[in-house]
């Protein structure tokens, strides 16, 4: 059978492709795809022509976008990063046929696998599989936010994912899938008070359903609420830490507002458009406050050793098995057929169609 890739050949142009699969080799294993979760921010930057691969080069040597060709040009043929397969055949001792696991391969209906170039995170069997489309980035994505938040205190003597918000007051901006199980993740670690901030009505009860609290910054001015309820000292008001988890000007500059004085902003956002509108001469320079961007290419500078992503995936794991039920139930919006994928994504970046968070499946 051949497996069928989806393929973004232009702007909002979206495409399955059927393709013949890759002859098994020593070594390798195949798995059919089971469950594909679509990212909305950085797979609709595709979709729509923002993201930067797409019109300059990278050069990964010098950490610089420049110009003279796109990194990534149309055609995108690897389009995902949150998928769940079942191994149907194997010719590796590593992975055995039957397991269930959480790779990175793109939205496909099937992939052979090269073990020791990929990765493979078995999901225990008490895990629902849907859920797994979160074990191998997503949920590593926030974690690692929690972690640059710990990192923030205790340098590289982080212990635990909790060292950066336990017993602290967290508010969390935006309300997409980054910024809810962020969120999760700062209750599940023992913060004294999470609130998440959200302009869209749907996306706040969809947060209090999740048992988070809620407040609108379209309504009384938010930094004032907090600031007036989180009292530290004379002088001293606002949240502990803040994941800016929306990538859009006014949430940057709403999350540095937040902030009680010498506070920090934990970035989670991606910022397709840029941040012009942020304003550094007032909350910024008053407060003094600080801005470390969590992009899951890397976690706190000397902490790779002991907090690798498999780490961050089991971290990942934890968190699902504690709240699962309520995320299959409020977090996962739709589950459509894989075949209906170049449609929904098309629909989704002309904001035709809302979601969440939409899984595909075969």
């Amino acid at each position: 059978m051949r497996d069928r890739v989806v393929v973004v050949s232009a702007p909002g142009r979206v495409e399955l492709v059927e393709q013949d699969p890759a002859p098994p080799r020593p070594g390798t294993f195949r798995v059919e795809t089971l469950f594909s979760g679509v990212s909305a921010g950085t797979e609709l930057s595709y979709v729509k022509g923002t993201n930067p691969y797409l019109h300059v080069t990278w050069n990964a040597d010098l950490g610089l976008f420049q110009p003279g060709g796109a990194s990534t040009p149309y055609p995108v043929t690897r389009l995902g990063y949150m998928q769940v397969g079942r191994v149907v055949e194997s010719a590796t001792p590593a992975v055995a046929v039957g397991a269930v696991g959480a790779m990175t391969y793109g939205h496909r209906t099937g992939w052979l696998a090269d073990p020791v170039a990929e990765r493979f995170v078995p999901l225990p069997d008490d895990l629902d599989p849907v859920l797994g489309v979160y074990v191998a980035h997503m949920g590593p994505i926030c974690a690692n936010g929690l972690l640059h938040a710990a990192a923030d205190l205790h340098g590289a003597g982080v212990r635990s994912l909790g060292d950066g918000v336990r017993g602290r007051r967290v508010a969390v901006v935006g309300a997409g899938v980054v910024a809810l199980l962020t969120a999760l993740f700062a209750r599940r670690h023992g913060a004294a008070s999470v609130v998440v901030l959200d302009p869209t009505p749907q996306r706040r009860h969809i947060a209090e359903a999740l048992g988070l609290e809620t407040l609108d910054p379209g309504s009384d001015d938010p930094a004032v609420v907090l600031k007036t309820r989180w009292a530290h000292t004379a002088g001293d008001r606002g949240a502990d830490v803040v994941f800016q988890c929306r990538g859009q000007a006014w949430a940057l500059q709403l999350a540095l507002r937040l902030l009680r004085p010498q506070g920090t902003v934990i970035d989670l956002a991606f910022y397709q458009g840029g941040a012009d509108a942020v304003r550094f001469g007032e909350e910024f320079h008053h407060n003094g406050l600080s801005l470390r961007c969590a992009q899951i290419g890397r976690v706190p500078r000397g902490l790779a050793p002991t907090w690798d992503r498999e780490r961050l995936s089991a971290e990942t794991i934890d968190l699902l098995r504690t709240y699962g039920d309520v995320i299959r139930k409020h977090l996962i919006s739709a589950v459509v057929p894989f075949d209906e994928a170049p449609a929904l994504l098309t629909d989704l970046a002309e904001r035709r169609r809302h979601e969440l968070q939409v899984v595909l499946t075969g």
